[in-house]
């Protein structure tokens, strides 16, 4: 499957949520998220436009891959996630997901990955139905960056186009214009380049 996705930049989240309560759109509570990205000890992520993370929601941790972006018109690309089980805590140290993050962390860290940079948001989910299909929204505040609104689709290759259609089209009726095409955390590392861990 890909993940077919467009951000945008949001100067006021208020309006925004007021358009997607006018088209039914169903809100889940609010979640705090830290990503935490990896850098590849034999190949450049930067160059082959791939990315490792670790998420960390509460107690619970995924891992993901993502590939390079196949699209010029969203943000197109393969994603593998894998969530992590119950990690049991060092002696002393941080219990739940904290702990499942930091041992994940130290065991990328000896296979000789290292950290890039953290992103830590708070997500306000909802799903709204939108020419037939169920589109994921989120509307993020980040650290450092400011709100935006995320839509995505999950879709086979075949499907890819429809997709794309679908969220463009939903963009429109929100008043969204210009996406952004760079991640979070490609945002963040050209906000500060010379602070920028290598």
């Amino acid at each position: 499957m890909y993940e077919v996705e467009q951000k945008y930049r949001v100067a006021d989240p208020g309006p925004l949520e007021a358009r997607l309560v006018s088209l039914a759109a169903r809100f889940r509570e609010p979640i705090d998220q830290v990503d935490r990205y990896f850098a590849h000890p034999c190949r450049d992520f930067v160059k082959t436009d791939e990315a490792l993370r670790l998420r960390r929601v509460g107690d619970e941790v995924v891992v993901t891959w993502k590939g390079p972006r196949i699209d010029s018109a969203a943000k197109t690309r393969r994603e593998l996630e894998l969530g992590v089980g119950p990690v049991p805590p060092l002696p002393g140290g941080p219990r739940g997901g904290q702990a499942a993050l930091d041992r994940w962390t130290e065991l990328l860290e000896s296979l000789g990955f290292h950290r890039v940079r953290e992103v830590v948001k708070r997500r306000r989910p909802a799903r709204v139905l939108w020419q037939g299909t169920e589109v994921e929204v989120a509307i993020d505040a980040v650290e450092t960056l400011g709100d935006f609104v995320e839509l995505e689709l999950q879709a086979s290759q075949g499907e890819i186009p429809q997709a794309t259609a679908c969220i463009e089209s939903l963009a429109q009726a929100l008043g969204c214009r210009e996406p952004e095409r760079r991640s979070y955390l490609e945002l963040i590392l050209a906000a500060a380049p010379a602070t920028a861990p290598r």
